[in-house]
């Protein structure tokens, strides 16, 4: 992936010790990762030049996509420039010398909450949302209340020094994230061989006629085009205004992609490329 770096830093939301500051030390171990307590923060940090590129989830296997990121980036100016597929794990973590008895709230990220319902629920004890699993950690060592514990990455136990008690204690183990990178200029990616996986992405509009969304898809179909996502969400506060998020297999330049897009474009009021980029090497294994 080709980046211009002029920081050599990368954002995400949350604590250090989270999933994304994870993906990011996976995906760009020379960077340096920098927290930040917000999605939209993180989205401004690259906007104003803090951070080279921005590291950001956008859906789980289990609890689906993530709302903000499709209000957000759209309006960002913002470019996808490539994709990162990670298996997610929960460890269960408390003060040092905690046992399970002891424990009565469980903190974590309202998502991660959802994932490891099963653990929770057997146990009786109260979830309670924080703002992301790395900071219910935090909030645990810094409360000291050995009646608390978090549910957080591996990463997390040693930086706020709990102690693990239980490992991988999530619903299901085919719980994965996708996470997008993302960066302030496009990357203008050309296919160098047929076998070369591309996926472009992009939200519209489609033009206020019957059946517009059924025309606008067709050109897909009839090209052999394989779209892989297609989201609807409300726009302005309005339930007439509808936007669409998709993700496609193939490059613009493939003359089959050309093809569907121009007859989107066709129906449609408004077309907006967020990114092509390569597709990951986990993709479709998950």
């Amino acid at each position: 992936m080709l980046v211009v770096t002029l920081t050599n830093k990368i954002s995400f939301q949350g604590d250090f010790g989270a999933n994304s500051d994870m993906a990011c030390r996976d995906m760009f171990p020379s960077m340096e990762p920098l927290p930040c307590p917000t999605f939209e923060d993180a989205f401004v940090a690259l906007e104003n030049g803090d951070v080279d590129l921005a590291m950001i989830p956008i859906e789980n296997t289990l609890a689906g996509r993530v709302a903000d990121i499709h209000h957000l980036l759209p309006l960002s100016g913002l470019h996808i420039i490539g994709e990162y597929f990670m298996p997610i794990r929960f460890q269960l973590m408390v003060l040092p010398g905690v046992t399970r008895d002891e424990i009565r709230t469980v903190h974590s990220h309202i998502h991660a909450l959802g994932q490891c319902r099963k653990i929770i629920r057997n146990n009786g004890w109260k979830a309670v949302v924080a703002g992301d699993t790395a900071g219910a950690a935090k909030l645990v060592a810094e409360k000291g209340d050995r009646s608390m514990a978090a549910l957080a990455p591996r990463l997390a136990a040693p930086l706020y020094g709990l102690d693990i008690i239980a490992e991988n204690v999530e619903d299901s183990e085919n719980n994965v994230t996708r996470f997008v990178v993302l960066s302030r200029d496009a990357v203008a990616l050309k296919r160098k061989s047929d076998d070369e996986a591309f996926i472009t992405t992009f939200v519209f509009n489609v033009r206020n006629i019957p059946a517009a969304l059924y025309k606008a898809m067709g050109g897909f179909a009839t090209n052999g085009v394989n779209m892989t996502k297609l989201e609807s969400y409300q726009i302005g506060g309005k339930f007439i205004a509808t936007q669409f998020y998709a993700d496609i297999e193939g490059h613009p330049d493939d003359a089959p992609v050309k093809r569907a897009l121009e007859e989107l474009r066709f129906f449609s009021e408004k077309v907006n490329i967020l990114g092509v980029y390569k597709a990951h090497a986990m993709r479709g294994k998950f």
